[in-house]
């Protein structure tokens, strides 16, 4: 089995974004862990296992954080748990395909607070639009020269 580990940030990931890594994890023998606050279906196998944390703000994301070494891939579209990841020297991928580094999480947390200001006054309403085939195919494409980097 592979070092790197893959963490899913599970409660908001799509169903699309986890079926791709449940095929590579058993093609490529990589360890995939699911953290959420509630129950998640996970196929059988050995290598991929859910971690079942408490409810609250932000609890997934430091059990993530406690425990990803930087040797590990976590997914995630919680910026500010992708900037702790970049921080630890490991890698952060969005389920859109957008891989998070040192070079743009600080403007990505920027943007983040802009746009969380805008919504609180009331200037911007509403949130990303809806997970299509265009982004599955963007975070397959990501996902896979991350994957292929990581187990050469």
């Amino acid at each position: 089995m592979s070092e790197t580990r893959l963490w899913i940030d599970a409660d908001a990931c799509p169903k699309a974004v986890k079926e791709i890594i449940y095929k590579s994890s058993s093609r490529l023998n990589f360890e995939v862990i699911l953290v959420a606050n509630a129950y998640q279906s996970v196929p059988p196998s050995p290598l991929i296992k859910l971690v079942k944390v408490d409810l609250g703000a932000d609890v997934a994301d430091h059990y993530i954080i406690e425990h990803c070494k930087s040797s590990d891939i976590v997914i995630t579209a919680d910026i500010p748990l992708a900037s702790h990841i970049v921080k630890k020297g490991a890698l952060a991928l969005n389920p859109r395909g957008e891989v998070y580094d040192e070079e743009n999480i600080g403007e990505r947390l920027a943007v983040r607070d802009l746009m969380k200001d805008l919504r609180d006054s009331g200037e911007v309403m509403g949130g990303p639009p809806p997970y299509g085939p265009k982004d599955k195919a963007n975070f397959a494409n990501s996902f896979n020269k991350l994957i292929t980097q990581k187990m050469k």
